[in-house]
């Protein structure tokens, strides 16, 4: 999956364009948002090459509602877990951890 249709997808989940790759620190957020950012490439080789590439992404949902159904949603997709939750100036985070 391609960073834009990793992007297209969490539009479809989130069920509106508040959606927002590595936005930088003075954009003003409309929430609920999806914030999602790059964080590591994994490969595995052998025979002196790559033979799968795997690209990690945080994906963090931000809401007013604690009980947001994209939260849900995102735990169908594959190879995306749940790594932890955080309040943070009355807004629920919820950061994800996806492989594409």
């Amino acid at each position: 999956m391609s960073r834009l249709e990793l992007h297209a997808l969490l539009v479809e989940l989130l069920g509106s364009t508040n959606v927002y790759y590595e936005p930088p620190e003075t954009l003003k957020m409309s929430y609920p948002a999806i914030r999602y950012q790059r964080t590591n490439i994994r490969s595995k080789r052998a025979d002196n090459s790559n033979y799968s590439v795997f690209y990690c992404y945080e994906i963090v949902v931000i809401s007013k509602d604690p009980d947001i159904p994209v939260v849900e949603k995102l735990l169908e997709v594959p190879y995306c877990t749940h790594d932890r939750h955080y309040r943070a100036s009355n807004l629920h985070h919820n950061v994800f951890t996806l492989y594409c």
